[in-house]
């Protein structure tokens, strides 16, 4: 078990993370690159790819935690949810299509040119399926574009990847363990998974007029946060109880929250507006705080040192997976009727595997499954996909921008129309 450094150290690099990030971010946005880039490399220099000052450990792991529930909160407070519904049917083609080719290509490609055992070869194509929810959505948020339709098209897309993921680790993981796989234990996860996210939205939606309430007569300053950073915190913990990521915790309280979400048998829960903006305004300093921590992290976790850079196994293996992880999410989108320049908008937004890779090619070491030079290798891949992406996404919409519908599905099928 890892030993936990003295709290002392630990205040010093927290302290070190965050004006790293800031510092980092200000550079890359100076040079006309994304804030989410530079807080990224700021993970790279601080720790063990570079200077070796700051380690991953238990601690920043949770304030890494708190900070990506608390960015899947803020993005549900300003999903529309009617427009997420609509995108509902193009969102689950583009993620099921996103999941099911880089696994099979992955999978297929590593056990018949690589001639990698079995189990090798389907942890490697689980690790090529994941996209990283929290590194998308600050892109496209940076950008101004997770509100249109193309962003939510790939926030439902990215959501339904993340539980699919889920699955899929819960599956392999009990399959290394166990040697066998019960269908029950994974039909129950789905079960939970889906009761879940049909009653916490209620249960928050009733509670909001009560909170509101008090928050109208308390004296003491602070309560909006301290509230509904506690709600947040807790629906994140019941989200992983019933075997989802704790950041899909976050988001289905905020998407209960947003001045967009309706329940079906009452409008007088309704939240005015302005309680939802006083809400937001509040919370976005908190999460101001804390989502840079994860990007952080999620640098540090790149150990760049245990590659060896002289193995041409490693280049050519860690090349060749790139181009499936980067293909097999492109293709998805072209299943939906949508424009071409929305198409490969989505496409490209699906690609970044960030910290859910991660966690695959670790499960994979931790389990004996990867030996170094794959374990090396596929750290590679989830580098290439990380760092590449902002910048990719952003000269796209620099260049190709204007021809996205600013609006919704009406925009979209005058767009769609056009092209045909």
């Amino acid at each position: 078990m890892q030993q936990m450094p003295e709290i002392h150290i630990v205040l010093i690099q927290i302290a070190a993370i965050l004006l790293a990030a800031r510092i980092c971010g200000e550079v890359a946005l100076r040079l006309r690159a994304p804030s989410i880039i530079g807080e990224l490399c700021a993970g790279i220099i601080l720790g063990p790819s570079l200077l070796n000052w700051i380690a991953p450990n238990e601690i920043l792991s949770f304030l890494a935690e708190i900070g990506i529930i608390l960015l899947l909160f803020e993005v549900g407070l300003e999903t529309d949810l009617e427009r997420l519904v609509k995108a509902g049917p193009q969102a689950a083609i583009v993620a099921i299509a996103g999941f099911v080719m880089p696994f099979v290509l992955g999978a297929s490609c590593s056990y018949w040119i690589f001639d990698l055992s079995p189990m090798v070869s389907l942890f490697i194509g689980g690790t090529l399926t994941a996209t990283s929810i929290g590194i998308t959505i600050r892109i496209l948020t940076d950008l101004g574009r997770h509100r249109a339709f193309e962003g939510q098209i790939v926030l439902g897309a990215a959501v339904i990847d993340d539980l699919l993921g889920v699955f899929l680790l819960a599956v392999l993981y009990e399959f290394t363990v166990s040697g066998s796989v019960t269908l029950a234990n994974t039909g129950q996860i789905v079960l939970y998974v889906g009761a879940f996210f049909v009653f916490a939205p209620i249960v928050a939606k009733v509670l909001t007029p009560i909170f509101k309430r008090y928050h109208d007569y308390s004296d003491l300053p602070g309560m909006i946060p301290v509230v509904l950073v506690s709600i947040v915190l807790i629906f994140a913990a019941l989200a992983h109880g019933v075997g989802a990521p704790q950041l899909l915790g976050g988001f289905v309280a905020g998407i209960a929250l947003s001045r967009r979400f309706f329940l079906p048998f009452g409008a007088a829960l309704h939240v005015d507006p302005g309680f939802t903006q006083r809400v937001h305004d509040q919370m976005r300093p908190i999460i101001q705080l804390f989502t840079p921590i994860f990007f952080v992290v999620v640098g540090l976790s790149l150990d760049f040192t245990a590659i060896d850079w002289s193995s041409s196994f490693i280049w050519v293996f860690s090349i060749f997976m790139g181009a499936i992880a980067i293909i097999g999410k492109l293709l998805g989108p072209w299943l939906i009727k949508v424009s071409i320049p929305m198409r490969i908008a989505i496409g490209m937004a699906m690609v970044p595997r960030g910290e859910v890779g991660l966690v695959f090619a670790e499960l994979g070491r931790a389990t004996g499954v990867f030996d170094p030079a794959v374990y090396a290798a596929i750290v590679l891949v989830i580098a290439y996909t990380t760092l590449a992406s902002p910048f990719w996404i952003k000269n796209y919409y620099q260049r190709y921008g204007g021809r996205l519908p600013e609006r919704g599905e009406e925009g979209l099928q005058k767009k769609t129309e056009g092209d045909g």
